[in-house]
């Protein structure tokens, strides 16, 4: 039975999550999904990211998901990006339902790209479509250089991996090529990028790849 439950779970999501691309598509626009543990650079990684989409005149909104609080999504508005927050109160990821229920927060007409910040988890979130067109895994350098492997789904499944913090490489044991192939070993597709912590302009490949894909 509680297979069962599960699998009546995720196929009401997948049902939700082709609504919601459909939505999206009907009004041009995109979204992708930033997912990775807390403190791996997500929220900073979208501000960099907000900076060079805005050079390309790419029309940008985010909804950042958390269990609790409005921090991130308040450093979101202060650059006068549209946000949405979504508190799960508890739950470890973002459903395709709950975005649903948000993209009507916003004017769709005046959008190119949704960009979710999902719950920091490397675990849950990648188990759940939401209507992206992109998934994107943030790997911060002093995590490790085991969590491909401890956690494949996420790895598996996104499109691209960002190893963010990566001047930070020298202060730690992490095998940056065993990471490569793990990562390729289980997505062959996958494009692998590197961050540094806090310099603007370091999302600049990123979103060379990111407007070529979309």
């Amino acid at each position: 039975m509680e297979i069962k439950v599960v699998r009546q779970i995720l196929e009401w999501n997948e049902d939700c999550h082709k609504e919601v691309q459909k939505t999206l598509n009907d009004n041009n626009v995109k979204m992708i999904n930033i997912m990775g543990s807390p403190g791996a650079g997500k929220t900073t990684f979208i501000l960099n990211l907000i900076n060079e989409l805005k050079k390309k005149d790419v029309r940008v909104a985010v909804i950042e998901g958390d269990i609790e609080g409005t921090i991130d999504a308040k450093r979101i508005q202060d650059e006068g990006i549209p946000v949405v927050q979504l508190n799960t109160q508890g739950a470890c990821h973002i459903e395709a339902m709950s975005i649903k229920n948000l993209i009507n927060k916003f004017d769709l007409n005046e959008l190119d790209l949704i960009i979710v910040e999902n719950i920091g988890n490397l675990v849950c979130p990648a188990e759940f479509e939401i209507g992206e067109v992109l998934k994107v895994a943030l790997l911060s350098i002093p995590e490790g250089d085991d969590k491909v492997v401890k956690y494949p789904l996420m790895f598996s499944k996104a499109d691209a991996l960002v190893l963010t913090k990566y001047d930070m490489i020298k202060y730690f044991n992490f095998n940056e090529d065993e990471v490569r192939n793990q990562t390729l070993l289980r997505n062959p597709n996958s494009q692998i990028f590197k961050i540094n912590s806090l310099e603007k302009g370091e999302a600049k490949a990123f979103v060379e790849w990111l407007v070529r894909k979309i």
